[in-house]
């Protein structure tokens, strides 16, 4: 029945999908701890889950307009689950708003592959993920797939690696001149401050431990499986996999160098839906895949209710 719902990409996907992120994140602002919800943050909550819900639908367009999956609705469904399974990444609206903006540039950087405008989408990318940067430093890390973009598609040309340069000069200048009119010059200084923290009570709290420990191992598993699978689908997908594996894994870098202050897990989610996406498609069984992507949805379901049992 699920399989028959989402095996295509019609309207009523999105809105069950949108709808269930909606639900989730009052309810989630509602009851987990540390989250009370104030009058004046109401609308930079609206905001925020207007942003979350648009990068559903930017993941979509990526995966369709790249072909990395099917004609499905597949991997939106699973990109919602993951909220379910880390329900706790959607209290830090930082990371969210800077995901959108991380998504625009993977987008970019996706894009490249046709080998046309090459320099302004490269420049393209590299502002969108220094945008992302002002709302979580970190993002900066995604610097490095552009660099990796240009040394898959078209090393050689000297000036392909001169543009992100030449991007961040020009936004550094750009924002900084801002900054001044606005009388918060000192905003680099602190936003651009990279400190290693690290949460001793988030790491040894045994659930924390084997939710994380779960979905890396699984997800490095059904990547291998994608990528063993794929190698009659051409170079093509296998160079676009690659990259989504490099969003994974600068996402992972990301979780480690934060510590558990924050919640920047919710940046391999997209890498991660389209990996569960290409195992549940390789499924010939209609029965089989109809049983995975039951699991894909009754087991967030159970560890969200467990979140708030044990909150």
């Amino acid at each position: 029945m699920i399989s028959s719902i989402f095996g295509k990409t019609k309207p009523i996907n999105y809105i069950i999908v949108v709808t269930f992120l909606f639900l989730l994140y009052w309810l989630v602002q509602f009851y987990l701890p540390n989250a009370a919800l104030k009058t004046e943050q109401i609308l930079i909550r609206v905001a925020v889950i207007v942003i979350l819900m648009s990068s559903v639908f930017v993941a979509n367009f990526i995966i369709q307009r790249n072909k990395i999956t099917g004609a499905n609705s597949f991997a939106m469904l699973i990109f919602a689950a993951l909220c379910f399974v880390f329900p706790e990444t959607l209290l830090d609206s930082k990371a969210i708003v800077s995901m959108f903006f991380l998504l625009l540039a993977i987008r970019r950087i996706l894009s490249i592959k046709s080998l046309k405008s090459i320099k302004l989408k490269i420049f393209d990318a590299t502002l969108w993920i220094l945008i992302a940067s002002l709302f979580y430093n970190w993002s900066l890390l995604f610097l490095i797939l552009v660099f990796a973009a240009i040394y898959i598609y078209e090393p050689k040309n000297i000036r392909n690696w001169l543009v992100p340069i030449v991007g961040i000069v020009a936004f550094t200048s750009i924002t900084y001149s801002i900054l001044i009119l606005a009388n918060s010059s000192s905003f680099f200084l602190e936003q651009y401050t990279f400190n290693f923290h690290f949460n001793k009570d988030y790491f040894l709290n045994w659930g924390t431990n084997a939710k994380y420990s779960i979905y890396i191992l699984l997800n490095i598993f059904i990547s291998v499986l994608a990528f063993l699978k794929m190698g009659a689908s051409g170079v093509g997908k296998v160079t676009t996999m690659r990259l989504i594996s490099y969003v994974f894994l600068l996402g992972l870098v990301i979780v480690l160098l934060t510590f558990g202050n924050g919640n920047p897990i919710i940046f391999t989610f997209f890498s991660s839906a389209i990996f569960f996406t290409n195992y549940v498609e390789s499924i010939e069984k209609p029965k089989y895949k109809e049983v995975a992507l039951i699991l894909s949805i009754v087991v967030p379901l159970l560890v969200f209710c467990s979140t708030l049992f044990l909150s």
